[in-house]
Formats: structure tokens, sequence, C-alpha cells
């Protein structure tokens, strides 16, 4: 697999595993999406916001712009349902991206929240991105065993994504 396939591969496989979440979020009772927990970021709705943050940083870091975000979370949420359609917006974004990008190996030079400079290139960009999302859909996963009820977190991982969709076109 070439590195444009495999970016092509991970930008989609980010969107299907964040689609799984945030419909599995949305089926949840009312109220329990933004009960506050202990977590990291006190909801799912929350948590998941971080990951929307954090995508439209490395977003602005790809596109050589300033981001705007002076924190890697705001200090509230939008809906889950605004939330959910400003992060299929930001994965579409991504999966255009990979579609027309081929300088995989093109460094990116950045500053951090914390002001720390870094450089990185465009593929090891995706696929932080990739394992940030996917190492927060866990801790929203994890969350779903303190819902009262027999609720249960979709599988993301990336075999089932490859068994169920990267045999269909795109």
């Amino acid at each position: 697999m070439s590195g444009s396939d495999t970016a092509r591969m991970l930008a989609r496989y980010n969107a299907w595993a964040n689609k799984l979440i945030f419909d599995a979020v949305a089926a949840l009772p009312e109220g329990e999406a933004t009960k506050e927990r202990k977590s990291l970021f006190r909801n799912m709705v929350h948590s998941l916001n971080h990951n929307y943050v954090i995508d439209r940083i490395w977003q602005a870091h790809l596109e050589g712009r300033e981001h705007g975000f002076s924190a890697r979370n705001t200090p509230g949420h939008p809906p889950l349902e605004e939330l959910w359609q400003k992060q299929r917006a930001i994965d579409d974004w991504f999966i255009a991206w990979s579609d027309r990008h081929t300088a995989f190996d093109e460094r990116v030079t950045f500053t951090l929240i914390g002001g720390n400079k870094g450089t990185m290139s465009r593929g090891e960009i995706l696929l932080h991105i990739v394992n940030h999302t996917s190492y927060h859909r866990g801790f929203v996963a994890d969350l779903f065993y303190q819902v009262p009820g027999d609720f249960r977190p979709p599988t993301t991982d990336l075999p089932v994504y490859l068994r169920e969709c990267a045999a269909v076109p795109a």
C-alpha cells in the first residue's frame, strides 16, 4: 500500500469510527451523553469536542495558518447534533485533503498550544490525528459502562473497518 493509499484509508477510517461513536452516543437515553462523570473531559460530548478542537488545530497546521485556539478544548461544548455536524465537516475535509495530497513526506513546522515548536511530516500529522482521535474515542467508549442499562460502545477497531468498509470504493 502506498503512502497515498494509506493516508486515504486512514482519513476514511477515522470518519467511519467517528460516525459510529457519535451515533452510539446519540442513541443513549436523554442526558447521559452530557452527564458529568469521572473522566478527563467531564462527559462524553466534551470528550468528543476535544477531538474536534484538536482536528481543527492540526488542520490549521497543515494549511499553514493560525488556528485561533488557546487551549486543547473549549470551556463548554455545543449540543451533540451540532458537534456532529462540525465533526463530519472536518472529517470530510481530511478525506478530501488526503485524496488530493501526494507529498506526505513534506515537513510542516508548527507551534503547539503550550508554545513548543515542532516539525512533522504531513503523513505523521495525519497518523497523529487518527491515533489521537482513537485514543479519546476510547475514553468515550469507557464512559458507556457508566450508563445505567445495557449500553455498549461500538467496535471502532481498524480491522473491523477494513473488513466492513475498505473494500467499498470511495
